[in-house]
């Protein structure tokens, strides 16, 4: 889905505990993408300051969480990139969260840019190719 150089991510994790160490907040995000110095393969939680992109992809039964609750987190644990992938029939979108910073309604993504499903996606400093990726079966 991406082109991740070695020069700018080492280390992609999945199904990994993410903690942050300032709210006490800890989460399981789809996919985390740390820079290879940051790592330490003997503990258990990712220092969610040390993440530089986490990626979501919306369950049916669980898309309020990472919509809603995750959205709400991930800038108070100091993650500066949030993508969410909604396959989704009636979304089939890619929005990118960015720009975490405080304002009157507290420490919030200050900026979303929606992608469809077939664009060429600009997460940071990387480009995130969708044209592969597929909706929910009708019946699923």
């Amino acid at each position: 889905m991406a082109d991740f150089t070695p020069e700018q991510v080492r280390r992609m994790h999945d199904d990994t505990n993410m903690g942050d160490p300032q709210t006490g907040l800890t989460k399981v995000p789809d996919l985390m993408v740390i820079a290879e110095e940051d790592t330490d393969d003997t503990a258990k939680v990712v220092n969610a300051r040390d993440v530089l992109l986490v990626v979501e992809v919306v369950l049916r039964t669980v898309s309020l969480t990472d919509i809603r609750d995750k959205l709400h987190d991930y800038p108070r644990m100091g993650v500066p990139l949030y993508v969410v992938v909604d396959p989704r029939k009636d979304k089939k979108t890619v929005t990118v969260h960015s720009d975490p910073s405080s304002g009157p309604d507290g420490i919030r993504y200050r900026k979303a840019v929606p992608y469809a499903f077939g664009d060429t996606v600009t997460a940071g400093r990387w480009t995130l190719d969708t044209s592969s990726l597929k909706s929910y079966p009708a019946d699923w």
